[in-house]
């Protein structure tokens, strides 16, 4: 049943062309790729810099090679303090989750705490991690040696204490299932309350989904947990599979160019090496990256060319419909929906494609 997001992206893919998703500065180009997507990444990198704001972050991570690279791309930025990474089951199984994170922060030279997680569904189902990122869920080549243990403390406590002492500073950036989110918010929801925003690489946008034809694969994961988190009035902004396809979606020739820059570009390469001989099996020639890609729109505000603001539903009814998010725009009135809702969901509908992965390069050379 866990099923990676970007597998059954694949099957969203045919069905969709059938029918008509502590301060861590812890922050080359190849000459093949002077282009002017180059250039343009060039620019949203020196902006992003430039823009100077200190960002106090959590990472909330079900760790698998995407969630790693985007781990990677924060803990390089100077304006940005991870304060804690906080996993889950998902790519795979917890302890492997915590493990990735901690070998991912480390190659990053970051040494921001780790803290344990969910083991199971918001309502207590016990869930099986499957992934075709390999065993290790990140290529099994071998990458995975940390020197560094998780901290003692839970995931849940953790984010409570840290946005309670950091009041209306801390972001929450989600890159798996919502499930410890949830589980602070049912815990102590006036606390909650003072998280200055949740990002989520989640739902499939306005597009197709991966875990169904109509849902993506971390919403499909726990939709119980998501659509508490959408429910709870608090900001959240969305990035949806529909944002990282098309020319988002890294070739083999970028993989090449991340081997060639450093350890740093060669670990993340060789964390994809599974996922790539996969996709290649079905045919596909590129491999898409959600989870760098959310982190890019949280942490470069030039990155987003566009975004719109929602009231987001998440279907929990077992049906065919199941961890669907639908999005109801604000401004646009329904006619057979009642229209007095909040508007607390930003769904980002529009990125700079072409310059996501030269702006990866960069950021990690």
């Amino acid at each position: 049943m866990y099923v990676k997001k970007y597998v059954k992206r694949l099957f969203g893919a045919v069905l969709a062309a059938a029918v008509c998703a502590s301060l861590c500065a812890c922050g080359n180009q190849p000459e093949t790729q002077q282009s002017a997507a180059a250039v343009q990444a060039t620019t949203v990198a020196q902006l992003a810099k430039a823009s100077g704001e200190h960002r106090k972050v959590i990472i909330d991570t079900d760790t698998g090679a995407d969630d790693a690279s985007a781990l990677i791309l924060a803990a390089k930025q100077e304006n940005v303090e991870i304060l804690g990474v906080t996993v889950l089951v998902g790519n795979v199984n917890l302890e492997q989750s915590t493990q990735n994170a901690l070998a991912a922060l480390e190659i990053a030279g970051c040494d921001a705490p780790v803290y344990k997680g969910a083991e199971e569904t918001f309502n207590g189902t016990v869930k099986t991690a499957f992934s075709v990122f390999g065993t290790d869920g990140m290529g099994d080549a071998d990458l995975i040696h940390p020197k560094k243990q998780a901290e003692k403390g839970d995931a849940v406590d953790f984010i409570l204490d840290t946005v309670r002492n950091n009041p209306n500073e801390v972001e929450i950036i989600a890159l798996g299932p919502a499930t410890n989110i949830a589980k602070a918010i049912q815990k102590a929801p006036d606390d909650m309350k003072k998280v200055k925003r949740i990002w989520s690489m989640g739902t499939t946008g306005l597009g197709p989904g991966n875990a169904s034809p109509v849902a993506e694969f971390n919403v499909y994961a726990d939709a119980d947990a998501y659509k508490l988190m959408l429910d709870a009035d608090l900001p959240v902004t969305v990035v949806g599979l529909d944002m990282c396809d098309g020319e988002a979606a890294w070739t083999d020739a970028q993989f090449e160019a991340l081997e060639a820059l450093n350890e740093t570009g060669r670990f993340v390469s060789k964390s994809f090496g599974k996922i790539r001989e996969f996709y290649k099996s079905n045919g596909s020639e590129t491999v898409m990256n959600c989870d760098a890609l959310a982190m890019m729109c949280a942490l470069y505000p030039d990155f987003v060319n566009a975004v719109i603001d929602t009231h987001a539903s998440c279907i929990t009814e077992k049906n065919e419909t199941y961890s669907q998010v639908i999005f109801y725009k604000k401004g646009f009135t329904y006619d057979l929906v009642k229209n007095n809702f909040d508007y607390n969901v930003t769904l980002v509908t529009d990125v700079n494609k072409s310059a996501y992965f030269n702006t990866f390069l960069q950021a990690i050379r």
